[in-house]
């Protein structure tokens, strides 16, 4: 491959950009790959620091990345993808099809939970959800609202994990199928709780948050323990906190009890 920009690769990204899913950094683009995103153009002003990174962190992926990394005039780097990660790669892929996401995510029976979140606003921790989603094997993260789950701020939180679980925007009245437990400062300790596997787990935003109506919908309210006077903690570390829970309640009783 050419260590050179070419106006052919430019003109590639340029076609393919509106319609793909940025991978902007190394570890986004080494999830996408693991996870089996079909990803069409790699591309960095570093080949050699690139490669040598896949050596370090990821090295099952060197050939791959060897094979399709595509060196760039930084600049030219820089104009396609302005707030570059320091990792200095960047790719696009494939989102995968809805439909498919939508299907799995309303399967039944379900062997692990959807997470559930109502109107968010911060990129940043829609992507440290999905993350969470990813690592500890959840179904799938489902938002309301006008925030797009796939925006590259959201890809780049959560890691490019968005291929290892269901990612998908719904209505409020097309939530996944299963027990609704939405976390509610009024609701029963989040340690005396045992959530069921196909549990369908919803979050509302930090200064006010869920809604009336999903409230009324709840098979259960739950809430987080929390020292007096404290507000509210992250979104992310709520969801945390209750995937957590699930996790260690589904190891000492066994998935088949769920």
């Amino acid at each position: 491959m050419s260590s050179h920009p070419t106006p052919p690769v430019v003109r590639a990204w340029r076609a393919a950009a509106a319609d793909s899913v940025l991978l902007d950094g190394f570890h986004a683009v080494k999830h996408a790959l693991r996870f089996g995103a079909d990803v069409r153009h790699v591309l960095t002003g570093d080949r050699p620091a690139v490669l040598a990174l896949a050596g370090e962190l990821a090295p099952d992926l060197r050939e791959r990345l060897d094979a399709v990394l595509v060196e760039v005039d930084a600049a030219m780097l820089r104009e396609l993808v302005p707030r570059l990660h320091p990792t200095g790669v960047a790719a696009l892929a494939a989102r995968p099809d809805p439909a498919a996401n939508l299907a799995a995510l309303t399967a039944r029976p379900r062997t692990a939970p959807v997470v559930v979140l109502e109107e968010p606003r911060n990129l940043g921790n829609i992507g440290a959800v999905v993350r969470l989603a990813a690592g500890m094997g959840v179904t799938g993260v489902v938002t309301t609202g006008p925030a797009d789950p796939w925006h590259p701020g959201v890809v780049r939180g959560g890691a490019g994990l968005h291929w290892a679980t269901a990612v998908e925007r719904v209505t409020a009245d097309t939530l996944p199928p299963g027990p609704l437990y939405v976390l509610d400062p009024e609701g029963t300790a989040l340690p005396g709780a045992v959530l069921p596997d196909d549990a369908v787990l919803a979050f509302g935003t930090e200064r006010h948050g869920v809604s009336d109506g999903l409230r009324q919908r709840a098979d259960a309210l739950l809430a987080l323990p929390m020292r007096p006077q404290v507000s509210s903690y992250n979104l992310a570390t709520s969801v945390a906190m209750t995937l957590y829970h699930w996790a260690a309640g589904r190891e000492s009783r066994g998935p088949a009890e769920g």
